[in-house]
């Protein structure tokens, strides 16, 4: 099966992709379509499935914002669960709680044999520097490293102190929630597949 995450040139003089945080157009559209029909069927191929997958990455956002703090818990846990995180179903649904600022906290396992644990934190909104210091305090003494999740973004400031600090802190903006989820099969359900075939060079050399 061919990989058709986006190479480095696809892009390349292209009309720069929006993304869930948006972005402004660097082409007309005039000149977007000429560079458009420039591309190989193969850069085609992957532009069309890059698309597709933005498109994707924000029906998840629009579904994962509007549903209830126990279906968003749901979301977490299956999502930890498909990336190997959290022990058992079990575990994990005991050790994650639903929060009462809508969000969902909790200490899971790192591994099924439970050698190392990590704190969750997963919210919807935007997060600021006193919320991941907050975050910080709370992770001592309970696990050696932190995952804080949030359906929107982080401040500058926040980024700049998780990676400061010395504990491992892990921050997931909605833009990577989302890819994840497509990445692991959470919430996504596989339409079809393409298969790209080349000449076997091998094959044909008659040593």
């Amino acid at each position: 099966m061919a990989d058709l995450a986006y190479g480095p040139g696809v892009y390349a003089n292209l009309k720069e992709r929006v993304s869930l945080k948006g972005a402004e157009p660097v082409l007309t559209d005039k000149e977007f379509s000429e560079t458009l029909e420039k591309l190989t069927p193969e850069e085609s191929l992957q532009y069309g499935y890059q698309t597709l997958r933005d498109e994707l990455a924000m029906e998840l956002l629009e579904n994962i914002r509007s549903c209830s703090t126990g279906f968003f818990k749901k979301i977490i846990v299956d999502l930890l669960l498909k990336m190997g995180y959290g022990g058992s179903r079990k575990d994990a649904d005991e050790a994650i709680e639903k929060g009462g600022d809508g969000g969902i906290e909790g200490i899971i396992k790192e591994d099924k044999l439970g050698l190392d644990t990590i704190y969750i934190q997963a919210k919807r909104g935007s997060i600021s520097r006193p919320e991941i210091q907050k975050f910080a305090s709370a992770l001592e003494g309970q696990a050696k490293k932190g995952v804080f999740i949030t359906t929107s973004s982080f401040s500058r400031a926040a980024q700049e102190y998780a990676s400061s600090i010395d504990n491992r802190i892990v921050l997931i903006d909605g833009d990577e929630l989302a890819q994840l989820m497509i990445d692991h099969d959470v919430g996504v359900s596989k339409v079809r597949s393409y298969e790209i075939k080349k000449i076997d060079t091998d094959y044909f050399s008659e040593e």
